[in-house]
C-alpha cells in the first residue's frame, strides 16, 4: 500500500452499470489504497451503480455514432484538464484521445487498458473510413503509451510487434463463486449463451442448430444490435419452442442461473482479429459455474479448453455439425465425469483474486513514475 493515496480516474464510454472488468479493476485499486473516480456516461434507462468508487457520468447531446464518440471526448477532455488526479486509466481507444490529450497537457501518468482490439471489431472491419480513423489514434498513441495492459498474449504481442509497445496481459478473469445446485433438476438440459446479442457471436448459429437436439432448451442472457432480429429467428416454428431470451441479467442472478446449464457456449465467428483473438468473460464465467464449454476453433479460448480439459472445440460451423457436438456432450457421462473433476480445479484457478496481482504491480511502477 502507498504511503500517499494517489488519485485514479478510469474512463470507459459505457454506464458502469454492467462493466465486471471495471468493477474488479476498481475494487483491487481501491484495496490497495487507491482514490477511485469512474467516468462514463449516463443513458435513458441507466441504473445507479453500486460501487465505493466516486461516479462521474456524462450525459451527452449524441449517443451513437461518430458524433457520440466527438462529444464523449470533448467532455472527457475539458474534465480531465480541470479535474484533480495523478493517474488516468483509459479504457478501450474509444476514451484514450481524451485521456491521452490531457494527461500530457497535464503531464499526468496514463495507463491504457485495451478490452479488446479495437480497430478489428466486426463494426469497423468493413467501414474503411472509421477503421481508418481509429487506427489514426491506435498508430499516433500506443507508441508513446508507456503502461498498457490487455486481455490476452494474442492481443498484447500483436501490438507490441505493430508499435513496439509494452503491452502486458491482465486476463478479464471473474472473481471466485460458489456454485450451489438445486437439488430438483430441470425436465430438459439448458444450454446456455449470455453476453452481447452483437454480430458474429455465433447466435445464429446456435439458434438454428436447436432444430436437431432434443429434450434441451437454448437460454440466451443478454441484449444487444441484433437481439430483435434473433428473437424473430428465435421464435420460427423450427425454433420457438427450445428458444428462450432471458433479457440482461444482473451479474449474480446469472451465475445462480448458468450453474443451473448443461453446457456453455462461446462461438464467436472469426470476422477479423478482435474475435480471432477473442477471450471473452463468458468462457471463464461457464468455467465458475462448472459447467462444460463449447467453443469456436480460435486460438486463445481453444488453448484454455485444451489446457484444462473443460469442454469440447467446435471445428465445423454448420447448425447439424454444432447439434451433433451438443448431443454427444450431453450424452457422454464419462466425458461429463471427467470435465467435472476438471471443471473444479480450474474454477479455483482462473479467479481475479490470482490474476489481480499482476495489476498491483502494474501500477506500484506506474506510481514510482508519478
Amino acid at each position: 500500500m502507498f504511503l500517499m493515496a494517489k488519485h485514479i480516474i478510469i474512463t470507459v464510454t459505457n454506464d458502469l452499470v454492467t462493466d465486471q472488468r471495471i468493477f474488479r479493476i476498481s475494487q483491487t485499486l481501491l484495496k490497495q489504497g487507491y482514490k477511485i473516480t469512474l467516468v462514463g456516461r449516463i443513458l435513458k434507462n441507466s441504473q445507479k451503480v453500486k460501487t465505493d468508487c466516486n461516479i462521474r457520468r456524462f450525459k451527452l447531446w449524441f449517443n451513437t455514432g461518430a458524433l457520440f464518440y466527438a462529444n464523449y471526448n470533448f467532455r472527457l477532455f475539458v474534465y480531465l484538464l480541470f479535474a484533480k488526479y495523478d493517474i488516468v486509466l483509459s479504457n478501450d481507444l474509444d476514451s484514450l484521445p481524451a485521456g491521452y490529450l490531457a494527461s500530457k497537457l497535464r503531464k499526468k501518468q496514463l495507463v491504457y487498458d485495451s478490452h479488446e482490439f479495437f480497430t478489428e471489431l466486426p463494426e469497423l472491419v468493413k467501414r474503411r473510413l472509421q477503421k481508418n480513423v481509429w487506427l489514426w489514434f491506435e498508430q499516433k498513441i500506443l507508441p508513446k503509451t508507456k503502461y498498457s495492459y490487455t486481455v490476452c498474449n494474442s492481443i498484447a504481442n500483436k501490438y507490441n510487434d505493430l508499435y513496439s509497445a509494452n503491452f502486458q496481459t491482465i486476463r478479464n478473469l471473474p472473481l471466485k463463486k460458489e456454485c450451489v445446485l438445486e437439488s430438483e433438476k430441470n425436465d430438459k438440459h439448458i444450454i446456455i449463451y449470455q453476453g452481447a446479442l452483437n454480430i458474429g457471436r455465433g447466435i445464429e448459429l446456435m439458434i438454428q442448430a436447436m432444430q436437431f437436439i432434443e429434450n434441451a432448451e437454448l437460454w440466451i442472457a443478454g441484449n444487444g444490435d441484433i437481439e430483435e432480429e434473433l428473437k424473430q429467428l428465435g421464435t420460427q416454428d423450427l425454433y420457438k419452442s427450445k428458444v428462450k431470451f432471458i433479457g440482461r441479467i444482473p451479474l449474480s442472478d446469472l451465475h445462480v442461473i448458468t450453474c443451473k446449464a448443461s453446457i456453455g457456449l462461446s462461438l464467436e465467428e472469426n470476422i477479423g482479429l478482435n474475435y480471432y483473438f477473442a477471450l471473452p468473460n463468458k468462457l471463464f464465467d461457464y468455467i465458475q459455474a462448472q459447467i462444460p464449454v463449447l467453443v469456436s476453433d480460435l486460438p486463445e479460448m481453444s488453448a484454455v479448453v485444451n489446457e484444462y480439459k473443460v469442454g469440447e472445440i467446435l471445428y465445423e460451423r454448420t447448425p447439424e455439425a454444432l447439434a451433433q457436438k451438443i448431443t454427444d456432450m450431453l450424452s457422454d457421462n464419462n466425458k461429463i465425469e471427467f470435465w467435472q473433476t476438471n471443471l473444479k480445479e480450474a474454477s479455483e484457478e482462473l479467479i481475479w483474486e490470482k490474476e489481480q496481482y499482476k495489476l498491483v504491480d502494474l501500477f506500484k511502477a506506474v506510481g514510482n513514475d508519478v
